[in-house]
């Protein structure tokens, strides 16, 4: 599996649709890649709402958690906390050069919409935009008003990728984890990543 030779920021904020930033942990974990992580603190009661995972609250604990949980070397995982502001990925000198807010809020989106930079998620996604890198925001919101929309495109004309949550159906799901692989797939692809989710349009696979 080809994959990026730089960590990969990825920050999960209150939305519903904890399984797709989970989902896409796992496999870039796996893959080897390392993950810079952000949790928020909604979105660790998401978690709780959405899953039986008991995710701890503090940076060192979250790391063991999930390295455990995925069975990953230690060293591919580092958590940062929302008030983090000496974290490498509140600078433009960090390594990272994308960054995948999945699942993405509103109130992160008008956030970093408009620079607020009120906390590390915040000011990360910032960098990104500044540093011209690849920022990802996994949007789940329906139905969406003007205000979301004219941020939407206000960070798509900054150079942001807009990828709301909204998997497809022509690969005939069988549940719910094929609908949450088919957005991971989605990412993935703008990541660069080989991967065998999802195949392409108009490729099938022996269980497609």
């Amino acid at each position: 599996m080809n994959q990026p030779t730089h960590p990969v920021i990825l920050a999960m904020t209150g939305a519903s649709g904890a399984a797709y930033g989970l989902r896409l942990l796992q496999v870039l974990l796996e893959a080897g890649v390392p993950v810079y992580l952000l949790v928020s603190k909604a979105a660790r009661m998401v978690l709780d709402m959405e899953t039986e995972l008991e995710v701890p609250a503090g940076t060192a604990d979250m790391q063991r958690y999930f390295c455990e949980l995925y069975e990953c070397a230690p060293e591919l995982l580092t958590v940062f906390g929302r008030q983090d502001w000496m974290a490498p990925i509140a600078s433009g000198s960090h390594r990272a050069r994308t960054m995948v807010v999945c699942p993405c809020t509103a109130g992160s989106l008008a956030a970093i919409a408009h620079g607020i930079s009120d906390n590390l998620l915040e000011r990360a996604a910032d960098v990104m935009l500044k540093e011209q890198r690849k920022l990802i925001l996994v949007v789940r919101e329906t139905p969406l008003s003007p205000i979301h929309l004219e941020n939407m495109l206000k960070l798509s004309k900054a150079g942001a990728t807009i990828m709301p949550a909204n998997p497809g159906f022509y690969q005939n799901p069988i549940d719910i984890n094929d609908l949450v692989d088919f957005m991971v797939a989605r990412i993935l692809d703008h990541l660069g990543m080989e991967h065998s989710l999802l195949s392409p349009w108009g490729e099938k696979t022996d269980n497609q």
